[in-house]
């Protein structure tokens, strides 16, 4: 069974030491939501880097070696200003488990939205916490829209409802930024709650609910709150 739990958001200029931090919260938040991301016998696990060329490496859980890694990943790609400065980290070694976590930030891109994507692969009868992963995505990222989903949402909402790849969307669960939030239409009939950060989360259908999902997704983006940032854009969130 996989799932992701993903946060979009437009151009906002960080430094490497801002992203580096948010880094670490997010690796702090996966650790205490997820078992499996957790200590072995007392040690941090280890995350593994992938790298466009050559092998992995290994990636310490602390905001220094972070650090490291992203100015390594700046060096590396003279468009990293523009486009955004990433990571890509995957977390293997329980069976039938693996969590990859990929992110940019920092990116003044008019035309390619910056993100934080965490997939992660369980055995069936796993317990996955979908509304505090995505909760932690949204209070350390600060993104415009997010939610988690998996391949059957993406198909129905492509499929049924016009979805196009790089459009606002949501999930079995979903976050809209406060500008969306005001947007949603009176007589929404799914559960919310206000986040700390601002913006709301929804929680929309249990997994599996395609349908329900669907139809939600239809309503929110008739009434504008999933309705893409101007292009070009200009601003981190709507």
């Amino acid at each position: 069974m996989r799932r992701v739990v993903r946060g979009f958001w437009g151009p906002r200029v960080e430094s490497a030491e801002a992203l580096a931090r948010r880094w670490k919260l997010t690796l702090d938040q996966l650790a205490g939501l997820l078992p499996v991301v957790g200590s072995v016998a007392g040690e941090a696990r280890t995350w593994r880097q992938i790298h466009s060329g050559g092998p992995a490496t290994e990636l310490p859980q602390d905001e220094e070696s972070i650090l490291a890694a992203l100015h390594a990943a700046q060096e590396a790609d003279g468009w990293s200003a523009r486009i955004g400065s990433g990571l890509q980290l995957v977390l293997a070694g329980e069976p039938d488990w693996k969590i990859e976590v990929s992110g940019t930030g920092g990116g003044t891109s008019e035309f390619l939205l910056q993100s934080m994507v965490i997939g992660i692969k369980s055995p069936d009868t796993a317990e996955i916490p979908d509304a505090e992963l995505l909760t932690a995505v949204a209070e350390v990222w600060e993104p415009d829209f997010g939610d988690v989903t998996d391949d059957d949402v993406l198909d129905a909402l492509e499929d049924d409802g016009g979805f196009a790849v790089g459009e606002p969307s949501i999930g079995w669960i979903g976050y809209l930024s406060p500008g969306r939030a005001a947007l949603l239409p009176d007589g929404t009939a799914v559960a919310r709650k206000e986040l700390s950060g601002g913006g709301v989360l929804l929680d929309i259908a249990p997994r599996g609910n395609v349908k329900d999902v669907l139809r939600t997704y239809l309503q929110l983006r008739d009434a504008g709150a999933l309705q893409p940032l101007p292009s070009p854009m200009e601003r981190a969130a709507l």
